[in-house]
């Protein structure tokens, strides 16, 4: 392998591209918004912006934890590897990509009117400051699911030039299934975050935590069901919900015995609640 494709292979590392699980937590919600927010199929132009834009936040974002977490990521098990962790790429190589990649998604959002790039400002402050919450605030995850959650008012007002009631139903909906899936994440993580001294909602819930979990699925299910009728969708959206309630309740069956393993395929099955939601949208809209 030559030096190139060394350094290559630890940016894609540096940027979870070998790992899009997290790109696709963050882009279902943006394409619910999308196809809900047009009535159907959105413009080309908007899909391409987003889809892009969510890949180079996404990157970006991961760039900006791990530089946060650099002292900390080497004393946890599931980190410990990580580039920067491991002093593979030095801090100033990861701000130089941080920067490239936050000047291509500005570009991006450029294209969009002055509502949307304002908005986008809000998403650039959100990701920067998202990875200084673990040290202090006790559920860090509601505020990863505010930075996760916010491409869709992005979308709406890309789209409609407004946010209707919808559509911050919609994103208080992604905000709690941020929650969830990172609830289900930091659970693997719970024994190391406690020993380092880092908050999380897994250790602020306790015993509690798939009790909690359950809660937060109810509620967002509960949101997306008012979205649902407040927007007069048919068959095809609820059949979707219901689709989406059956994998939760089989993610909280899985993680029962909180075994890392467990509660990390509940993490990434998460996916699947996405595609189905999205399913139900897309048919839906398709059949009006």
């Amino acid at each position: 392998m030559t030096a190139l494709r060394r350094r290559l292979r630890e940016y894609v590392l540096l940027t979870r591209l070998d790992r899009p699980i997290g790109i696709l937590l963050l882009l279902w919600p943006v394409l619910w918004a999308l196809w809900l927010a047009s009535g159907g199929l959105p413009e080309p132009k908007l899909l391409v912006i987003f889809v892009l834009g969510t890949i180079l936040t996404r990157s970006a974002g991961c760039i900006v934890n791990d530089l946060a977490d650099r002292d900390f990521d080497p004393h946890v098990s599931r980190t410990h590897a990580r580039p920067l962790a491991a002093r593979r790429i030095s801090p100033h190589e990861a701000v130089t990509l941080f920067v490239l990649l936050s000047l291509l998604a500005f570009a991006l959002v450029w294209q969009l009117d002055a509502r949307t790039i304002a908005l986008s400002v809000i998403a650039i402050v959100l990701m920067l400051t998202y990875p200084l919450f673990k040290r202090f605030f006790p559920a860090p995850q509601a505020y990863l699911g505010i930075a996760f959650g916010w491409g869709v008012p992005m979308a709406y007002m890309a789209t409609q030039g407004t946010i209707p009631f919808e559509g911050w139903l919609l994103f208080v909906a992604a905000v709690v299934w941020a929650v969830i899936y990172d609830t289900f994440y930091a659970m693997v993580d719970r024994p190391d975050d406690l020993k380092l001294g880092l908050k999380s909602s897994a250790i602020l819930f306790g015993r509690a935590d798939l009790a909690i979990i359950a809660l937060c699925q109810c509620s967002m299910l509960g949101l997306l069901a008012a979205v649902g009728i407040g927007l007069n969708l048919g068959v095809f959206y609820f059949c979707g919900l219901i689709a989406a309630a059956v994998l939760f309740a089989k993610q909280l069956w899985g993680s029962r015995r909180r075994e890392p393993a467990a509660c990390f395929k509940a993490f990434l099955d998460n996916n699947y609640v996405g595609v189905t939601i999205f399913i139900g949208i897309a048919l839906d809209t398709v059949q009006r």
